[in-house]
């Protein structure tokens, strides 16, 4: 949050929102409640939490304002990664509930929902070509980083690629961010890893977590030459790593760009 100076993460077992105010401030917990799987800042610096049940609402100082109370195709499942989009829209994926696939959805700014993929067992990371035209998009149990191809002006998604299919012991891939080189970094759960991808796919850069499940990561700092990295299973270290349940500042030697605002019902 550059307003702020500050960087969110949840925690998505415990239904949580963390603050850290930046270079070194302490951790906040700004929410505590229903399970968020995934938020993006709005254009006005509020949060937008994306919920259980298929849930969004609008966090802001503390308060919740609802946008869309729930989708009954995702009754028992919830939102995991979500991205804005240059003109902000989000993009916004759910789990697998059983035999029932995750999906894909688009909010635009009006408030509606669009199915733009289906057949996801879990839906991941997201990111954005630097030229606009691309969409990558992680499916984690199946090991891979698709490329949608991207109408900015409409927000449709056309034709799909692998983009990267990686072996399965290595961990699986979860969330991912686009560097200023258009190069990708992919956190690898159960692979204790992130990885640097260039833009045509071979693998540039591996830097080892000291925690088996690598989780998300994103670029910060006032120039954004920060890359944060987070992990899960801190309540079992023994077996996940003396970092597990983390989050780690890195100095990767590359710099991030802004993430695109959304704009929903602004």
């Amino acid at each position: 949050h550059p307003e702020e100076n500050a960087l969110y993460w949840v925690d998505i077992p415990l239904g949580r929102l963390h603050r850290i105010r930046l270079p070194q401030g302490d951790v906040e917990t700004c929410y505590e409640g229903d399970v968020i799987g995934g938020f993006t800042l709005q254009a006005d610096g509020s949060l937008l939490l994306f919920m259980a049940e298929g849930a969004v609402r609008q966090w802001r100082g503390g308060h919740l304002t609802t946008v869309v109370e729930s989708i009954p195709e995702e009754r028992g499942s919830r939102f995991n990664d979500v991205i804005a989009d240059p003109q902000g829209r989000v993009f916004c994926g759910t789990l697998s509930r059983g035999a029932k696939r995750g999906r894909l959805y688009r909010l635009d700014p009006d408030g509606s929902l669009t199915v733009v993929a289906e057949d996801i067992r879990t839906s991941n990371g997201m990111g954005f070509t630097p030229d606009r035209t691309g969409l990558y998009h992680i499916d984690s149990p199946r090991c891979s980083v698709y490329l949608y191809a991207y109408n900015e002006s409409t927000g449709a998604l056309g034709t799909r690629r692998t983009f990267v299919q990686s072996p399965e012991h290595e961990g699986h891939p979860d969330g991912m961010t686009v560097d200023s080189q258009g190069a990708l970094w992919v956190a690898k759960w159960n692979g204790g890893c992130i990885v640097r991808y260039l833009p045509d796919g071979t693998e540039e850069k591996r830097i080892a977590i000291p925690a088996r499940k690598v989780t998300s990561v994103t670029f910060g700092g006032r120039s954004y030459s920060d890359l944060f990295v987070t992990t899960a299973g801190g309540n079992n270290r023994e077996e996940e790593g003396e970092g597990a349940g983390q989050v780690f500042r890195l100095s990767p030697g590359v710099s991030g760009v802004a993430e695109f605002r959304s704009r929903i019902l602004l």
